[in-house]
């Protein structure tokens, strides 16, 4: 199973102590994804209060390691379309007030998320567009008021925003490699399989150029 790495300079970073610790591949069928955690996680529900001051529900998969705190944030905006609907059924304020705002619910979803973690008291090093099993993200690298950094990647599939974050000590061994190599991710769909196997012929055409 390909597992897509963060940044290419992953492979590196797993030379040190990293390489030797022992890492789960980790599947939810619940949440249709896999991942690396350094463990077996706990899930727990959530209600994930939206940019636009919906409450939806959603999953928590985490795993403390020590000092340092991995997870992954799944919810669920299946039904946003509809939510908004009822909202403003019956409506008779100002017809501008009156807007079912589900497209840009959805479509704002992966950026109200990121910017969760912009608003803290952290120091941005890293911000840039990605992709998952070509599925389209952000990507985030912080130095958090308490030294600690964290890397995260956003994005939603299939109206499923999902949340990949992982928190690390800054004395650390390989804090980059410890939480890079748990934030290579799959999302698992009726697609993925395609999508994987279009990725590999691009690689296979770049290794063989």
């Amino acid at each position: 199973m390909r597992l897509i790495p963060l940044v290419p300079a992953l492979t590196l970073l797993m030379s040190g102590p990293l390489a030797a610790a022992e890492w789960i591949e980790y599947v939810s069928k619940t949440d249709l994804f896999t991942i690396n955690f350094p463990g077996q996680p706990t899930v727990r529900d959530i209600t994930w209060r939206t940019e636009y001051n919906l409450d939806l529900p959603g999953h928590v998969h985490a795993v403390e390691d020590g000092k340092n705190h991995y997870s992954v944030t799944v919810v669920d905006y299946s039904n946003v379309q509809q939510m908004h609907a009822d909202r403003v059924k019956g409506c008779t304020l100002y017809p501008d007030q009156c807007n079912n705002p589900y497209v840009a619910e959805l479509r704002g979803a992966v950026d109200y998320a990121t910017w969760n973690f912009l608003k803290k008291d952290v120091k941005v090093t890293y911000f840039a567009y990605g992709n998952t099993d070509r599925i389209e993200a952000r990507r985030i690298q912080l130095t958090n008021a308490d030294k600690t950094r964290t890397f995260a990647q956003m994005l939603i599939h299939e109206n499923r925003l999902y949340i990949f974050e992982a928190t690390v000590t800054a004395d650390s061994p390989s804090p980059a490699a410890e939480a890079l190599v748990m934030l290579a991710a799959e999302v698992c769909d009726a697609y993925a399989a395609e999508r994987r196997a279009s990725a590999d012929a691009r690689f296979d055409l770049f290794d063989s150029a």
